[in-house]
């Protein structure tokens, strides 16, 4: 059997993985706060005894877009949106501190400020955040959170953490969606973190951009499928040829 099996089968897993990884992105394009996930892949030469002339193509550290998304002004008081790079601090399922870009808060049953899923907002210490019943809530640009009953005057509830990630603090997407530090570590509270109230930020996917990538995946998908169909012709004909001289 021909070798070129390998190269090919190799070309054409990393053709379905990457068209994976844009059906997500594409999947995700209307998801709030959602930041896009890179594939990247490089070369490695096949070697050993002979010449190295095949080449496989592994896929390389995965990422995500940094680029902002759109603004989208709602007006809620309860809307956010991160400025800059910097992410709002919530509770995973699994108790671990979580990142999100996604500021559309709420208040539950319980009366705590959660997420559209249920999952706490923590404070700058680390703590999820009570809201007295029934008061309003204002988000300031700095994080600060305050409540006002009516009839009474408006109080302090502390104020959102916010990191922003760095080289040094670098984070990265979990199996939930969630952002979390690479380290394992929480990271810490970005006193100059800012967010824009009355707003969330839209997904970070170009739509066209991710179906011009998914066509072009698919072409190389097949591409790498007429080899594998070429290299089995050329088996079968060899096979004959040797019966014949047999």
């Amino acid at each position: 059997m021909d070798h070129i099996i390998y190269t090919a089968m190799s070309g054409a897993n990393t053709a379905a993985n990457r068209q994976a990884v844009l059906a997500n992105n594409l999947a995700n394009v209307s998801t709030n706060g959602f930041r896009e996930e890179l594939a990247t892949y490089r070369s490695v030469p096949l070697n050993g005894p002979g010449s190295s002339t095949r080449v496989f193509a592994l896929e390389t550290t995965t990422g995500h877009s940094n680029l902002p998304g759109p603004v989208q002004r709602t007006g809620r008081n309860l809307d956010a949106m991160a400025q800059g790079n910097a992410w709002f601090t919530v509770q995973g399922l699994d108790g671990t501190e979580a990142y999100t870009r996604s500021g559309i808060f709420e208040i539950s049953s319980t009366n705590t400020l959660v997420t559209p899923t249920g999952l706490p907002v923590l404070s700058d210490g680390g703590a999820p955040i009570d809201v007295p019943q029934g008061s309003e809530i204002t988000l300031g640009t700095d994080g600060t959170i305050s409540a006002k009953v009516p009839g009474q005057a408006s109080t302090s509830l502390g104020r959102l953490k916010m990191v922003t990630p760095d080289a040094d603090n670098p984070i990265k997407r979990g199996d939930d969606g969630l952002f979390r530090g690479t380290s394992g570590d929480p990271l810490p509270q970005d006193a100059n973190a800012k967010l824009l109230g009355g707003a969330i930020e839209g997904s970070n996917v170009n739509a066209v951009a991710t179906m011009v990538g998914m066509i072009q995946s698919a072409r190389q998908f097949e591409t790498q499928m007429r080899l594998l169909q070429t290299a089995e012709t050329n088996d079968k004909s060899a096979s004959q040829l040797l019966n014949v001289q047999g």
